[in-house]
């Protein structure tokens, strides 16, 4: 990885990952497997793909990306479950 695509990767992984934040706290309140819970899950996925590409990044970024997409979803649901403790 060259060093002028360092930034541009934070901005994606962090795209990733915060735009799941207030995703995965929605999706806490959801009931399991209707279309709102399935819908909340997969929404930032084509702006994920789209920045991906805006940014000039190939698939092999796509399982860091999903990773930090799936971890905004858990730690915003978990932040909801607290919060209502």
């Amino acid at each position: 990885m060259q060093p002028d695509q360092i930034l541009p990767l934070a901005i994606l992984l962090l795209f990733s990952f915060g735009s799941n934040l207030p995703l995965g706290y929605l999706r806490e309140a959801s009931r399991k497997f209707t279309l709102r819970w399935v819908f909340l899950i997969h929404v930032s996925i084509p702006f994920i793909i789209a920045l991906r590409i805006l940014l000039g990044f190939n698939w092999h970024w796509i399982p860091s990306t999903l990773f930090c997409a799936v971890a905004g979803q858990l730690i915003g649901g978990r932040i909801r479950r607290r919060k209502l403790e």
